[in-house]
């Protein structure tokens, strides 16, 4: 969880509920018992990503619901969110696009350059 910028607590199920009270998760006050953890982070997708994850061998830890923005999770839900790639890794991509026009560019106003400088080199070997 530490390595993806997410974290998971273990806390009182009577106390989650206090704080769920008048909020708009209110509605997940009714997944919360017996021994419950809650994962969450600033990025949307990689507390998911995570906890999907380590559910995935280990049968004991078991997804019950989540939340975005103000939409409420469900277990496909929250499944689905951790099959999205992260803000870094979109971040990553948008500066991939972003740069591959500039690379493409270089090479085709070098390629000319390049040319000429062979076919003067050649002349100078000839002569």
């Amino acid at each position: 969880m530490r390595s993806s910028g997410a974290t998971i607590k273990v806390a009182k199920n009577r106390l989650i509920k206090i704080a769920l009270k008048g909020t708009r998760y209110e509605s997940l006050s009714d997944k919360f018992h017996g021994p419950t953890a809650i994962a969450y982070s600033k990025d949307p997708v990689s507390a998911a990503k995570a906890i999907a994850e380590f559910a995935k061998d280990n049968q004991k830890l078991v997804i019950i619901g989540g939340a975005m923005g103000n939409t409420v999770l469900d277990v496909a839900g929250v499944k689905n969110l951790a099959l999205m790639p992260s803000l870094d890794e979109l971040r990553a991509k948008l500066v991939g696009l972003i740069n591959a026009p500039a690379t493409k560019l270089v090479q085709v106003i070098q390629a000319p350059a390049g040319q000429l400088a062979r076919i003067f080199g050649a002349y100078a070997a000839k002569g």
